[in-house]
């Protein structure tokens, strides 16, 4: 697995790719929740999430496991906590994994997860976020995530700023806040992201 370890501030984030056939996979099952309205109904996450976004909804775990998604999670944490942390992770246990579908003019609100660890990736992109209102003067964060913590210093950024591209994927703690900008003009935003517990004797930092 190729893996980038990035250290913006004081935690450190990853970011892994998401191979081809398991966005295929991804995208299909979406495709398919996306006009049966019973299961639409069913699989509802939005009322128990931040954004405010069309449609939100949760990834069954038969399809985590069969699609690979949830192995691809596993190995991405284990190695981005190895690497970080010198420390094995040995126990991974997803809490919950959803989909967000953002359309032009919304936005998800700055926020946190719960659980050990979270991430998010992307299946489905806009061919482009739209210009800001000041385009020659401010940079485009149209449709971006910002990662935020602490606060700007001297010789230290709050703020991580991530332009989406279709197949990449960031793990970062659990208790990182972080927002999504809104974007304007045709096509979806599609993401997916979990929480998952690890090794509490790993997390729990004070013993």
């Amino acid at each position: 697995m190729k893996i980038q370890i990035l250290r913006p501030f004081g935690p450190s984030i990853s970011k892994i790719e998401i191979p081809k056939e398991i966005i295929s996979t991804l995208n299909n099952y979406i495709d398919q929740i996306i006009i049966d309205k019973n299961k639409s109904s069913e699989l509802d996450h939005g009322a128990n999430l931040a954004g405010n976004v069309k449609q939100e909804f949760r990834i069954e775990e038969d399809l985590l496991r069969s699609s690979g998604f949830h192995d691809l999670l596993f190995k991405g944490v284990k190695k981005w906590i190895e690497i970080s942390e010198n420390k094995n992770v040995t126990k991974f246990n997803i809490l919950s994994s959803w989909v967000v579908r953002q359309f032009e003019n919304e936005y998800n609100p700055i926020h946190f997860h719960n659980g050990h660890v979270s991430g998010v990736g992307y299946l489905k992109l806009p061919e482009n976020f739209g210009e800001t209102v000041q385009s020659n003067k401010k940079s485009n964060l149209n449709g971006h995530l910002s990662l935020i913590h602490g606060n700007r210093m001297f010789n230290s950024s709050s703020m991580f700023n991530v332009k989406p591209k279709e197949g990449d994927f960031y793990f970062f703690p659990n208790y990182m806040m972080h927002t999504v900008f809104p974007f304007y003009g045709p096509g979806e935003r599609r993401s997916i992201s979990f929480n998952a517990n690890i090794d509490q004797e790993i997390y729990n930092v004070y013993g």
